[in-house]
């Protein structure tokens, strides 16, 4: 036989596309021939696998060998393929016969000793296999517990080139994947470890249970980065559906801790100012890559000295907080990558930074105003909650801290308000209050009386406010109402929300 197929996948961004690998061996002069729009990793995978073959005790067949990886218009990237294309090398060169792979997707990159090393998007790719009606899958022990994941798949592993070849042809087991263990827990930083503060509390609270967007302006040590950082303490863990778009996210960007199978933790990224915007949004060459925008998911992309980012760094995450999703198109195609994060700005006042406040800076009103107007009127309008947070006080600072409440408590209040809000949007499709479009709430029966939002409709008519400004307060509203436990916003909820949303709380 000199013809021979095994399934693989292929990734484009993180959807996953079933591809068929085939071997044909003609006669003449030896060569190896790869089509179906390899890259470079591709086409490297030709010495790759001969080399593992013949270092695996098997025999390389001297003839003119061409691979086709089907379907040929889909771009393929990265070194997952060559497990497939060594078994059906094998297989077209009558070595192999490939009857128990039949309807098996191959996964794995080669080693030049033969050995099976773990490859990115693992994941995905057997999400993507399941979704194609196929039940049993090979990949790299490495990859065994994420790929155990996905279920009505079985999932068994192999360490070597070595091993896939025993198991096709005399039948020899295949390793199973690791048991499932419960990740250590490890303690995080806790809201009771910040020192007063109670507005920054407070919009935290709101934040995290309604997931709006939030900017922090103050001095150097009001406790900007402390309460960013503790954002995450008071989300919920990530349900299934969640975690699976997480952790695929992670698999593709080659982040995944080993042997983790769910990433259950809301994730966190802090890029430093001096970031790209190919690093905040996603890029590269060939396929563009996820950013940290696309790595906070479902989690916390926290932007710490927001003004030194690059105006064009900031003005690019404006796109992905309104859709929930970062499209990029680079010359290798187009791939779409989800992107439904809290933004978390801070900010000084200034350049300058002087710990005592307005007293002591050193900038005149000019600089001033160009400092903060790095942050553009678009992108701030595009953040729900805006507060100016004061220098702790030392009463503060040196209280015992035992009438502060901790994380955990603050998060019991968050998941209660959150289970109320996914409760009232199901239908909608929608889980957070920030979700929700405008036009659904300026509707009946979302719709609040105009004696509850008569403010708000003076701030819109005399411009103070925007439409978006509008909708935002609006969604707030319901967040707090969520938080306090009733089933509609009242004109208090609303001025809160406003105050957040304006900076004016006191």
């Amino acid at each position: 036989m000199s013809y021979a197929k095994v399934l693989c996948v292929g990734l484009v961004g993180v959807t996953g596309h079933l591809v068929e690998v085939e071997a044909d061996l003609a006669v003449g002069l030896p060569a190896v021939v790869i089509s179906g729009l390899p890259d470079t990793a591709l086409h490297e995978a030709r010495d790759r696998v001969r080399a593992a073959v013949v270092n695996s005790g098997q025999r390389w067949p001297n003839r003119r060998i061409t691979l086709n990886l089907l379907p040929a218009t889909l771009p393929k990237f990265g070194s997952a393929f060559d497990l497939a294309i060594a078994a059906a090398l094998l297989g077209g060169s009558g070595e192999l016969p490939l009857l128990p792979l039949e309807g098996v997707v191959v996964l794995g990159e080669l080693g030049l000793d033969g050995t099976v090393r773990p490859v990115r998007g693992v994941l995905p790719m057997v999400a993507a296999a399941a979704q194609a009606g196929v039940e049993r899958v090979i990949v790299p022990v490495g990859n065994a517990a994420e790929a155990a994941v996905i279920p009505g798949v079985r999932v068994r592993a192999v360490d070597s080139l070595h091993r896939l070849v025993a198991f096709v042809r005399d039948g020899a087991p295949l390793l199973d994947p690791p048991c499932a263990e419960p990740p250590p827990m490890v303690d995080g930083p806790d809201l009771a470890e910040v020192a007063g503060q109670q507005l920054g509390r407070r919009a935290l609270e709101v934040a995290a249970a309604g997931g709006h967007h939030v900017a922090l302006l103050g001095p150097p040590g009001a406790g900007k980065t402390m309460l960013a950082q503790r954002l995450p303490s008071i989300l919920p863990e990530l349900d299934d559906e969640a975690a699976l778009e997480v952790t695929a996210l992670h698999s593709v960007a080659g982040l995944l801790p080993p042997g983790v199978r769910l990433l259950r933790r809301p994730p966190f990224q802090a890029p430093h100012h001096t970031a790209s915007v190919a690093s905040l949004v996603g890029g590269g060459s060939g396929l563009a890559r996820p950013g940290a925008v696309s790595l906070a998911h479902r989690g916390v992309l926290f932007l710490d000295e927001a003004p030194e980012f690059s105006k064009g760094a900031l003005e690019a995450l404006r796109q992905p907080l309104e859709d929930g999703h970062v499209q990029l198109s680079r010359s290798g195609g187009s791939t779409r990558y989800p992107a439904r994060t809290q933004l978390v700005l801070a900010a000084n006042p200034c350049p300058c930074a002087q710990p005592g406040g307005d007293a002591h800076c050193e900038c005149s009103p000019l600089v001033r105003r160009r400092y903060l107007g790095r942050l553009s009127g678009p992108l701030l309008d595009r953040i729900d909650v805006q507060i100016r947070l004061l220098p702790v006080r030392a009463a503060e600072l040196m209280a015992t801290g035992d009438d502060v409440e901790p994380s955990a408590t603050v998060a019991a209040r968050v998941v209660a308000a959150r289970q109320a809000a996914a409760a009232r949007w199901t239908d909608l499709g929608r889980r957070l209050n920030a979700e929700v479009g405008g036009p659904h709430l300026r509707r009946p029966p979302w719709r609040l009386p105009a004696s509850v939002t008569s403010e708000l409709r003076g701030r819109l008519d005399c411009g103070s406010l925007s439409a978006r400004g509008f909708d935002r307060v609006i969604r707030m509203a319901w967040t707090i109402a969520d938080l306090d436990g009733r089933d509609r916003p009242d004109r208090e909820d609303v001025r809160e929300a406003t105050q957040l949303r304006t900076g004016e709380a006191t």
